[in-house]
């Protein structure tokens, strides 16, 4: 077996018939990393017409300087002299029941081993294809590993030992399994929550895999569910926020969010918290209701004021929202992070970051990746940037090719870890930015990992799970 090592130096609500009506104003569209290839040969029919073969114009001499490298350049925030950043300590924890660690989506500073290797590698599945792609970020429930492929395939393994425990395929009879997108998982009180493509949120043993239910929902689902007091928050592709009842899938209530006809390929589970679920659409719009009855609270529209680069087009939250201490911590893919007052709805700050990964919080620190590679530290408290590193942009940066996505970071024993397409984990310290180890993947990874049992359990783009203990 290769040894590998992570190198350490140290809207509108429904219930039972009724109708509710909330505030959901829709303020403009807003296309991500994932969408420029989409939309390259849209800009390049603008460019001229030499890409049709027509005659070119020489180009105006002198030098040229990139507008949008300048816009997308991150820097501390300037005053105030340098800052302490003090975290809380490691704890360890056993499961990582949902994506995102537990509903509030804040697990703050996880204890993993000093110097984590691979201990088992194991396929649960296909991996990502044409029509097809991994999209649900691995759980761990009572010793047990729960991961969907990309063909809707949800697998359970054994968290120390790598072994299949079960698989099923969750696809309906009548539906073609090899053009899917979308879906996750969840574990909570001996079952399985399975999201998917196919617009149905299915229930599992979580011992034998066996189905216990099966719920058709308005349009796919590309999120994982949130699991919190018996309900299943689940938001669809329609931009429809529901909560099932986790013993028999029958629908409680729904609210419907402003819909969107473009949007990035991910998507983000709710986060719930103290008797408040809190919904992110494509569309840009995150919207708090109370879990009982879904009643609109309040609602926001993280859309930046203005992008000029065709990343910022679409008005997507893929980043799971952060609930934490009162406090909801968002990032929208047009350009914005925000602070928000869970009590009153009010921002408490705002930041000019995209970002497609949920940000980690830890005390009154937050860490975030840029859709332009940049991992930063922010204060919580007032939304300034503490420090700022680049992360590899490019597989070849002399031709400017192979653009790299990086997912993450997750915080574990004084260590940013962050993931990325072309198959490279990098851990970086917390305090100052400063890359400290690096280590080969056997495959490019574009979700983040579960931390339980202190390893970590990372879902490669080919389908298979990677132990690090």
């Amino acid at each position: 077996m290769t040894v590998r090592r992570l190198l350490p130096v140290s809207g509108q609500t429904r219930l039972s018939g009724e109708t509710r009506h909330g505030v959901a104003p829709h303020r403009g569209r807003r296309l991500s990393a994932a969408a420029v290839a989409l939309v390259a040969p849209l800009i390049l029919s603008a460019c001229g017409d030499s890409w049709l073969g027509g005659d070119t114009k020489p180009p105006l001499p002198g030098n040229r300087i990139s507008v949008l490298q300048h816009e997308n350049s991150l820097k501390p925030t300037q005053g105030g002299g340098p800052v302490e950043i003090r975290l809380p300590a490691p704890e360890p924890n056993e499961d990582w029941p949902q994506a995102g660690g537990y509903s509030h989506h804040s697990m703050q500073h996880m204890e993993i081993g000093a110097a984590p290797r691979e201990d088992w590698t194991t396929s649960v599945g296909t991996g990502n294809a044409k029509r097809s792609a991994v999209m649900a970020e691995p759980v761990v429930g009572e010793g047990r590993v729960y991961a969907v492929d990309a063909q809707g395939r949800a697998t359970a393994l054994d968290a120390k030992r790598g072994s299949t425990l079960w698989s099923v395929d969750l696809a309906p009879d009548d539906e073609d399994d090899n053009a899917i997108i979308g879906g996750g998982i969840a574990y909570d009180d001996g079952r399985v929550f399975v999201t998917t493509a196919y617009a149905e949120v299915v229930a599992l043993d979580a011992a034998t895999g066996k189905e216990q239910w099966r719920q058709k929902v308005t349009a796919p689902v590309r999120a994982a569910p949130t699991i919190n007091g018996g309900r299943v928050f689940v938001a669809t592709l329609d931009n429809k926020g529901l909560a099932l009842a986790a013993d028999d899938g029958r629908i409680l209530w729904t609210y419907s969010g402003n819909e969107e006809g473009a949007t990035v390929l991910a998507a983000a589970a709710p986060a719930v918290d103290n008797g408040v679920v809190v919904f992110p659409f494509s569309s840009g719009e995150v919207v708090a209701l109370r879990v009982d009855t879904g009643a609109p609270l309040w609602n926001d529209s993280i859309i930046a004021a203005r992008r000029t680069d065709a990343t910022g087009t679409l008005a997507s939250i893929a980043a799971r929202p952060v609930i934490d201490n009162n406090r909801l911590f968002v990032i929208g893919h047009s350009g914005l992070m925000v602070g928000i007052d869970m009590r009153t709805g009010d921002r408490s700050w705002d930041l000019e970051l995209s970002g497609l990964s949920q940000p980690w919080i830890a005390g009154d620190y937050l860490f975030a990746v840029s859709v332009d590679a940049q991992l930063v530290a922010v204060d919580a408290r007032n939304g300034k940037i503490l420090w700022v590193t680049a992360l590899p942009l490019w597989q070849d940066d002399e031709d400017k090719t192979g653009r790299i996505l990086w997912t993450g970071p997750v915080l574990a024993s004084d260590r940013l870890i962050v993931t990325g397409s072309h198959g490279e984990a990098m851990s970086v310290d917390p305090y100052t930015g400063k890359v400290i180890g690096r280590m080969d993947m056997p495959d490019g990874i574009n979700l983040p990992p579960a931390i339980a049992g202190k390893a970590l359990y990372f879902l490669s783009n080919n389908g298979d799970i990677v132990s690090l203990r």
